[in-house]
């Protein structure tokens, strides 16, 4: 197969170059089985070189690498346009490419030792080396590439540029708090508070208004980055909220606290429509807004009269609340999904047994299993939520009606009173269903044997040939 020409080499290699970390790791893994003279291995030759160059620029910038995110304009959080990354690189490349081969060396020498079990060296005085060039040449503009990089993160905020510049400065410091971040938010002690509280020190002694970019910089690091309260609760000896909150670093509950606003507001908007994943998606973010409450909780000391105290309270009493409402919803569209017919021969109408005249109602059904996704999903959170009490009334009191509907559909099946089966049969897959999240996948299966053997026994058996 005739190959590649140099000028559309380039065209590929400006192409991956510009292509965000994601793209280029896909092609990768998309090109990993090509080899020969085919046309596809020169461009899996140019995305491994670039994977290697990308692996290397994100190792010496580690401490600021995962702020450089899209274009940098978030107003919630620190980052940088991630084009400025690219600049910087290219612009170390060009100023000072005997140092850049050095990092990369002694990188390779520490990634091989690693391998074979050797004690590796440590590549982290070449990168903190680099570091330091490029603080420097952001500053002083003199490279063209670092001249772009300046503009594009003075465009995206202002004093962009400086404010990557002062992360550079700390970049050092926070590389080596980096290594300990497993440790520090796992296992609170005195021994790992000690040592938070001397990388917060030694970043302050570089600059007096480092603080905030240094929890900045190990949030980007953590996942979920709201974690880092830890880490500050740490250096600050679990703060009370007023001295929190006026000093700098009191933006980080509060945006925690902001989150959960929003997250709050995305469970009471939950599409019904929107089916299984729309429900267990709800669910999961009643199990974040648990978890965040809780890192609330422990790692600041909290008044509940007032201030944030109060506001985590009402942000509780809330989740409580829609949670609670979405539970009712689950209870009268189950119900809904599965009816029961009306007699008007009583003064008042009651229910006298299933209405299996007409096939289930789709949107009912779908709707209801959007919000029993989203009552299974928070099963495991349910105590620690507050809401474990009307969780299990919800699902004994939905289980109970599927039992009570599933044994009528059943009596009426046995007694011929059913005129179609199919019609039956599809009323009783969808109580299967809702079995199965109601309660487990076993009570959903039993169920659905169930319905089998009753509507295959009340089927008309075909004729037999006569024999002769």
């Amino acid at each position: 197969m005739v190959a590649l020409s140099d000028r559309k080499i380039e065209i590929v290699r400006t192409l991956v170059e510009s292509a965000p970390d994601k793209i280029v790791g896909g092609l990768q893994r998309a090109l990993a089985d090509t080899n020969g003279d085919t046309v596809l291995a020169s461009v899996r030759q140019i995305v491994e070189t670039e994977t290697r160059d990308r692996l290397l620029r994100n190792a010496v910038f580690q401490p600021v690498a995962p702020l450089c995110v899209g274009d940098g304009s978030d107003k919630n959080s620190l980052v940088f346009p991630a084009r400025a990354l690219s600049c910087i690189w290219s612009g170390l490349k060009a100023q000072v490419p005997a140092e850049v081969a050095a990092a990369a060396k002694v990188s390779a020498e520490a990634a091989t030792a690693v391998a074979t079990g050797r004690r590796a060296p440590d590549p982290n005085a070449a990168f903190d080396s680099l570091v330091r060039l490029t603080a420097d040449a952001l500053r002083s503009g003199d490279q063209r590439d670092f001249r772009a990089a300046a503009e594009i993160c003075d465009r995206a905020r202002p004093g962009g540029a400086e404010t990557l510049a002062a992360c550079l400065d700390i970049a050092p410091v926070v590389r080596r708090a980096i290594a300990r971040l497993p440790e520090w938010v796992a296992h609170a002690s005195g021994d790992t508070n000690a040592g938070a509280r001397l990388a917060y020190k030694d970043s302050v002694a570089i600059a007096d208004d480092a603080g905030p970019r240094f929890f900045e910089m190990l949030a980007a690091q953590l996942t979920p980055p709201w974690m880092v309260l830890r880490i500050i609760s740490a250096v600050m000896d679990k703060p009370t909220e007023r001295y929190l909150a006026d000093s700098e670093v009191g933006g980080f509950p509060e945006r925690v606290m902001n989150a959960i606003d929003e997250e709050l507001k995305a469970i009471a908007g939950m599409d019904l429509d929107a089916g299984p994943e729309a429900g267990r998606a709800a669910g999961r973010l009643v199990d974040l807004i648990t978890q965040q409450v809780f890192e609330l909780e422990v790692c600041i000391e909290l008044t509940r009269e007032s201030g944030w105290g109060r506001r985590i309270l009402e942000q509780k009493q809330s989740l409580a609340s829609v949670v609670e409402a979405r539970l009712r919803d689950a209870d009268k569209l189950s119900t809904a999904a599965l009816p029961l017919q009306s007699s008007s021969r009583f003064s008042r109408p009651r229910k006298t047994g299933p209405k299996l005249d007409t096939p289930p109602d789709s949107k009912a059904v779908g709707r209801t299993m959007t919000l029993l996704h989203f009552a299974h999903e928070i099963r495991r959170g349910a105590n620690h939520g507050g809401f474990s009490a009307a969780h299990a009334k919800a699902m004994e009191k939905i289980g109970g009606m599927i039992d009570h509907y599933v044994d009528e559909v059943l009596d009426h099946i046995r007694t011929g009173d059913v005129e179609d089966l199919k019609i039956a049969h599809a009323y009783l897959r969808a109580a299967a269903d809702f079995n199965g999240l109601v309660r487990d996948n076993k009570a959903a299966e039993l169920l659905r044997r169930r319905a089998a053997t009753a509507c295959e026994a009340d089927s008309p058996q075909p004729l037999k040939p006569k024999a002769g």
